[in-house]
């Protein structure tokens, strides 16, 4: 699941134009705003608006009760009205779960804040709970305090018991320490779609939708966006459209009315978090589709996608399918072998190539990536991790496939690794990745996972003169000269500086030439069963990785700390957040991230010798420590979890702590 982009936004630093944003977020659905932050006289009284820094949401329901569209639709507002956020999705692998199992919980955390904010949250302030088997997994989540809102509709005898639960929380004290607000969600939602002649079925599937309402009145968020998506999606049936839409106004005016909530709450635009220009809420896979459609372009290359569907890496076959006019082809096998065949094919004629996969697909690509590697071709493989082993935890998320991209192949077959940090990330990423596949002539691996690809935040859309220049050349005329004065043309003739080979497409006369998967001689190509020949080949294509330009490794450490956190991938925004926790207790920590984890940055083995302490938390069981250890000789210390979930913020900030006082 990706989350729906909201239309482009401008942020501004203009304070008068802010205050004019959130008075238009406290407009009613029916076009009359809320003035001063009271309510209108006559309509529910009075009522407090207080104001936030920032809020975590989380909507938890049955898989089929629409939570991911609720938080999509919920995030696209407030991208548009300019917070900044981060949002953590996660629903069971089941297409459909049992109702009303703890298995088939999907819920859909959204963090955001008038400031800039790295993770989706550690614990929701406010829990939306669709019935008790939401309730149960995810209260443990809550702080004393938060604010639940069940729907008390579903709290039937049977229901409660499939999930364990005895007596009703709602009645039996276990929830005296939340603020609970009981509310009869699907009979609120029938009641208020009766003028629309549907059966009782189909009216409870709106009842997603007055949460919504609700919700976006607590926290005045805007509403037109919503509406208009509903009637895009539901254009085909006009009746669903408007009975969406009038579930949600319900929604909202149940909040506005009801004497159950006395308080709404204001969170103001980031604005000045955010460098001036055009904004749109994006996720890690939307993000990373539009980076290999910009790489396209920017080398003037057709892109070509050989993929076979599986999750978490669907969506960008789904993304790019769309995007034809931009010279996009996109190729759906019947297997991953086939696939990441037809995308090396494509890179042998000409094409800027890409294949898209999990951890399992990997696997089963291994073979043709080290023919890859041999050929000497650019080919992307864009690897969205996921909790293994084997068909492990598809819809999870995990870092565990950092070994298997260094070395998960037969013979010497290194390739270069880049890894995105965050959702909007992914998108420099795919453009650094295909930078150095056409450079270098070599396979790639773009190191995401599931919690950057269905994650999202907003992301600054690039001028065009902000991007690189990624247009290579061509081989159009033979390249050496024989003994004999005869002009021909040698396929492994090196660029001096990169060690590339030349990049000649097939049918350019006079440039033909064999490929294939046995030993080439140095220079012409020709099979070799030389000894020497094999052993310089070898040791030249390690070279040529070794010699790929990435730039420094940059180190945040303003305090002359002891201690350093090394990261990679998605981790970023967990250790920033605990970074940051520390430094405002007085604690002196430094932070440094890898994007490029094959080559390491040149400077990286200077930077790891200045600290007493290295610790490198990871989403496996110890990956880059082990890298670490053992090409540097430096005792670092793994931290690590493999549980499907990305860290929270206070255990890395707890564990950091530790490793600083010891």
């Amino acid at each position: 699941m990706t989350s729906q982009v909201s239309s482009p936004v401008e942020q501004t630093d203009d304070p008068e134009k802010r205050a004019d944003d959130a008075q238009k977020a406290r407009s009613r659905p029916d076009g009359e705003t809320v003035v001063g932050g009271q309510l209108p006289p006559g309509e529910g009284g009075e009522k407090e608006v207080r104001r936030l820094d920032r809020v975590i949401i989380r909507f938890a329901g049955d898989s089929g009760d629409g939570m991911q569209l609720t938080g999509d639709r919920f995030t696209s507002e407030t991208a548009s009205f300019g917070n900044d956020l981060s949002t953590l999705p996660n629903f069971p692998a089941e297409i459909r779960a049992p109702a009303g199992t703890l298995p088939g919980v999907s819920s859909f955390q959204l963090h955001f804040a008038d400031h800039d904010i790295l993770t989706p949250g550690d614990a929701p302030n406010v829990l939306v709970a669709m019935n008790p088997a939401a309730l149960k997994a995810n209260i443990g989540d809550v702080p004393r305090g938060g604010e639940v809102i069940v729907n008390t509709d579903e709290f039937a005898k049977r229901a409660m018991a499939k999930v364990g639960y005895e007596t009703s929380p709602l009645e039996d004290g276990s929830l005296d320490g939340y603020q609970v607000h009981p509310v009869p969600l699907t009979t609120l939602t029938i009641e208020a779609l009766k003028e629309f002649g549907l059966s009782r079925k189909e009216a409870e599937r709106s009842k997603n939708m007055f949460a919504l309402g609700l919700l976006s009145w607590m926290y005045h968020r805007p509403t037109e966006g919503t509406e208009s998506f509903l009637r895009s999606k539901f254009a085909k049936k006009p009746q669903i459209a408007e009975a969406n839409i009038a579930a949600f106004r319900a929604g909202w005016n149940f909040g506005e009315t009801t004497e159950d909530f006395a308080v709404s709450y204001e969170v103001a635009p980031a604005g000045s978090a955010f460098p001036t220009g055009t904004y749109r809420n994006i996720s890690g896979n939307l993000a990373l589709s539009y980076g290999l459609i910009t790489a396209s372009r920017q080398a003037d290359l057709p892109l070509f996608l050989g993929s076979y569907p599986i999750t978490p890496a669907s969506d960008i076959l789904h993304e790019l399918s769309k995007h034809k006019n931009f010279g996009v082809r996109t190729f759906q096998a019947e297997d991953e072998i086939a696939g990441i065949g037809a995308a090396l094919g494509a890179a042998f004629g000409g094409s800027l190539a890409v294949t898209t996969t999990s951890g399992p697909g990997v696997a089963l690509k291994s073979e043709t990536i080290g023919l890859a590697v041999s050929l000497e071709l650019p080919l992307l493989i864009v690897d969205i991790q996921r909790g293994g082993p084997s068909t492990g935890l598809p819809t999870k998320t995990e870092q565990a496939d950092l070994l298997q991209a260094m070395y998960g192949r037969n013979g010497e077959a290194p390739v270069p690794v880049v890894a995105p940090r965050t959702p909007a990330d992914c998108f420099d990423a795919a453009l650094e990745a295909a930078r150095i596949a056409l450079a270098y002539r070599t396979p790639v691996f773009l190191l995401s996972d599931g919690y950057l690809a269905n994650g999202s935040e907003p992301w600054r859309i690039p001028d065009l003169d902000e991007l690189p220049d990624l247009r290579v050349q061509f081989a159009t005329a033979p390249n050496h000269t024989t003994e004999d004065g005869a002009e021909v043309f040698w396929p492994y003739k090196r660029d001096p500086k990169t060690l590339a080979r030349p990049w000649a497409v097939p049918g350019t006369p006079g440039l033909e030439h064999r490929i294939g998967g046995i030993e080439k001689q140095d220079g012409t190509g020709n099979i070799s069963y030389d000894p020497a020949n094999h052993d310089f080949m070898v040791r030249t294509r390690q070279a040529k990785v070794d010699g790929v330009e990435v730039p420094d490794l940059a180190v945040d450490d303003p305090d002359g700390a002891q201690t350093l956190v090394l990261g990679w991938g998605s981790t970023y925004g967990p250790i920033t957040a605990a970074v940051r926790r520390l430094r405002k207790e007085g604690l002196p920590i430094a932070q440094a991230h890898l994007r490029h984890v094959n080559p390491f940055p040149r400077n990286l083995g200077e930077v790891l010798g200045r600290y007493r302490k290295v610790v490198v938390p990871e989403m496996n069981l110890g990956q880059l420590a082990t890298l670490i250890r053992a090409r540097y000789l430096v005792d670092a210390h793994s931290y690590n979890q493999v549980n499907g979930m990305p860290f929270k913020a206070e255990q890395l900030a707890s564990a950091l702590k530790e490793a600083i006082n010891d």
